[in-house]
């Protein structure tokens, strides 16, 4: 695991932005292909708009997302809205790149089901098998959570690669622990003073890991926490450079 400290949002954009292309990029040249998957929220809404301004081989990269609410695409609270007027409808990237969650079913848990079966059509792989995504774009919330993995929920057992989260009423789609914690680089970032507590209990040695969702992520790979200092500037690690 590493933990940057960026002096500011700015900063913090800036530093996601070089970690992000570095990795695509990579994974590109080591694979023919990048596949990541973005998070909503406002926090990663500029570094979308930076990326769509890169110079990049988009027919190389396919999109998916990490969560979604069950709203319909064009709903001002979708994830996939953001992230097409941030980023992708900005840029060249064929739309057979781009791959959504479902939200037109009757039932949520026939849409996660669904999103599953494209995951496994897409990667090729059998049923209890996992995907390993090349990025995992994450924020957190000031409640711990992370995709729509809350606090005392039943999606936070799941062990498929989708589930139904719930936040009070409002039902969303989700990557499960299990799927997120198979990929090559899980990338947190946060920003924000409102984070302060819940990050301390993320990284403290004691903490319930039912009440901070976000400490069940432990990839295989690389875990990256990046965050601004209104948020990390409490955390005893390391001030990285705006660099």
């Amino acid at each position: 695991m590493k933990i940057e400290v960026l002096s500011d949002k700015s900063a913090l954009i800036e530093r996601s932005l070089h970690l992000t292309v570095t990795k695509m990029t990579t994974a590109i040249a080591e694979r023919g292909v990048c596949t990541i998957a973005l998070s909503g929220g406002s926090t990663p809404k500029p570094l979308y708009e930076a990326i769509a301004a890169q110079q990049l081989p988009w027919e190389k990269i396919h999109v998916f997302w990490g969560d979604e609410r069950y709203v319909p695409p064009n709903d001002l609270n979708s994830n996939q809205l953001m992230a097409r007027q941030a980023w992708l409808d900005r840029v060249n990237l064929p739309e057979e790149n781009i791959h959504p969650i479902p939200t037109d079913e009757v039932e949520p848990t026939v849409a996660a089901s669904k999103y599953e079966e494209h995951l496994q059509t897409f990667f090729q792989i059998s049923s209890g098998e996992f995907p390993r995504f090349d990025i995992i774009l994450l924020g957190m919330g000031d409640d711990g959570h992370t995709a729509s993995l809350f606090p005392h929920t039943e999606a936070l057992q799941a062990r498929g690669l989708i589930t139904v989260g719930n936040k009070q009423d409002e039902l969303r789609i989700t990557f499960t622990v299990p799927l997120i914690n198979h990929a090559r680089c899980v990338m947190f970032v946060v920003a924000g003073a409102d984070k302060k507590s819940a990050l301390a209990q993320v990284f403290a040695t004691d903490a319930d890991d039912f009440s901070y969702p976000s400490r069940l992520i432990q990839p295989q790979g690389e875990l990256w926490w990046l965050l601004d200092r209104d948020a990390g500037e409490e955390l005893q690690v390391s001030t990285a450079a705006e660099s």
